[in-house]
């Protein structure tokens, strides 16, 4: 047996933040680029870019700012919600792991 999950964020019962969606903002903080973290993540630019607006119309603030020369940037509230989202699963991940041991023990 395994033990599978998911995990999202939710705002008023709307979709926020799921794991691709992490894994996009992620890229795009270390890219400096929606085009580039698209790339890389092998999805298109217009999806890539319709989940940052989706998601920043959700969350009501802006996750990123274009800045010249230094390319696409998280905002800080766009750091928080990535702090936030990381912890989540963190803790899951921890508690995961502490669970796969009952399933290791024989019923």
């Amino acid at each position: 047996m395994e033990l599978r999950y998911k995990i999202w964020l939710e705002k008023d019962g709307e979709p926020l933040l799921s794991f691709g969606k992490y894994l996009l903002l992620k890229e795009i903080e270390k890219t400096g680029s929606i085009y580039r973290a698209a790339q890389n993540l092998n999805i298109p630019y217009k999806k890539a870019h319709s989940y940052i607006k989706l998601t920043e119309k959700r969350f009501g603030k802006k996750l990123f700012t274009r800045k010249r020369g230094k390319g696409t940037v998280l905002t800080e509230e766009g750091k928080k919600l990535l702090e936030l989202y990381e912890e989540i699963l963190k803790r899951f991940e921890d508690t995961a792991k502490s669970l796969k041991e009952l399933l290791r023990e024989p019923p």
